[in-house]
């Protein structure tokens, strides 16, 4: 393992590409400005001049996703340590001696999440005991037939929604993010948008990861939790940003999609598989259908879904018909007589145009009209979805 490359900067500006919750900041470290990152829940919100220490990790290895610095810790309050923030109430008590081990009042919560890690968080989990969702959450065994949208990738998300909302502009859609990518929340633009506009009812957080408006230990409370709490209507259960990749038929932590289709399902759920389908993508092995979603459903599942095959009509243009058509043959393995799932056709008329209304929508660096397909195949999903809902 490398060590953390840890880093002193002082803030020179903060970005205008900001979003609730988030601070996009210019950090001078040295004789250089690097774009860092700071989550205002766990620094506070800084202003130029302030000190701050930076994890450089990322940056240093140039990802595409989250390639930043990230703020780990405010060091003085912009002009030195007399005007630093003040402790916090537990951390003020254990600074005069008065709090200790065990000293966090239980109403606080009892989920640790990025458990042990300097930056660990202690969260009031919607099936902590000190919960007012507890009691629901304790007798809470079945989804009542709760559609159930799974999918690899976060971008698919905003295209499922749009899909969903496009058939059945009522229904309540709660999102629950899986802990195999980005851990806050907050790191997630696309969320902001979707709950800022209506379109997510309630964000749920699982396992390690946290900042939903609920916090649930694991993937399956977090499901009960927006049957049972968020009184969803569908929920779509997506890894946060930044999915990790290996070229390897299983080094990719999309592997994850598997097991939350074992999960709506053994809950009583309708689990619904979003596809990923690529035109454009330049890896063979993500053209047409991904191999991710032939591992995660196909090995790792182990509990029947409908799995949603779009239907490309002639209105957009033959590349994307013989793509379809491409997909629909490899996918054959997942289902009879081969594989356990259903294997459901659905027609993608008008989801362009009701795509084309959406802000942001990007995979892997390509827009919607770069890779029509991979966004057709999740706003299908989500139309498979509604009328899965419609029918109780």
């Amino acid at each position: 393992m490398q060590p953390v490359e840890w880093a002193r900067g002082v803030v020179t500006d903060v970005k205008a590409g900001s979003w609730p919750g988030v601070q996009l900041l210019g950090c001078a470290v040295g004789t250089r400005t690097i774009p860092a990152l700071a989550y205002t829940a766990l620094v506070g919100p800084l202003e130029p001049g302030c000190a701050v220490a930076l994890n450089l990790n990322a940056w240093q290895l140039g990802l595409g996703t989250g390639g930043l610095g990230f703020v780990v810790a405010r060091l003085d309050g912009g002009g030195g340590p007399a005007d630093a923030p003040e402790p916090s109430a537990i951390g003020a008590a254990v600074q005069t001696g008065a709090g200790g081990p065990g000293g966090i009042p239980p109403d606080t919560g009892y989920l640790v999440k990025a458990r042990y890690s300097p930056l660990q968080v202690v969260a009031q989990g919607v099936d902590s005991p000190g919960s007012p969702h507890h009691g629901v959450l304790a007798q809470a065994t079945d989804l009542g037939g709760l559609p159930v949208v799974v999918a690899d990738l976060h971008s698919s998300l905003p295209a499922i929604c749009a899909g969903a909302l496009a058939a059945q502009p009522g229904l309540r859609l709660a999102y629950v993010m899986t802990d195999g990518a980005a851990l806050p929340l907050v790191f997630s633009k696309t969320v902001a948008r979707l709950r800022a506009s209506g379109q997510l009812c309630a964000t749920i957080t699982a396992g390690q990861a946290y900042g939903g408006d609920h916090e649930a230990a694991s993937v399956h409370s977090a499901l009960l939790a927006a049957r049972h709490v968020a009184r969803a209507d569908v929920a779509v259960a997506i890894q946060g940003p930044g999915n990790l990749g290996t070229g390897t038929v299983w080094g990719f932590s999309g592997v994850a999609a598997g097991e939350a289709i074992n999960a709506a399902a053994i809950l009583g759920g309708r689990p619904v598989g979003c596809l990923r389908i690529s035109g454009a993508d330049r890896r063979p092995r993500h053209r047409g259908l991904s191999h991710h979603s032939v591992t995660a459903y196909g090995q790792v599942a182990l509990r029947p879904a409908d799995l949603v095959l779009p239907i490309f009509g002639p209105e957009l243009g033959p590349e994307l018909v013989s793509l379809g058509g491409q997909v629909v043959a490899q996918a054959r393995w997942l289902g009879p007589p081969w594989g356990i799932h259903h294997l459901v056709k659905v027609a993608t008329d008008g989801l362009l145009e009701v795509l084309r209304a959406v802000p942001g929508l990007n995979t892997m660096g390509r827009g919607l009209e770069d890779d029509p397909a991979a966004f057709l195949a999740a706003a299908a999903a989500g139309r498979h979805a509604a009328a899965l809902a419609a029918t109780g």
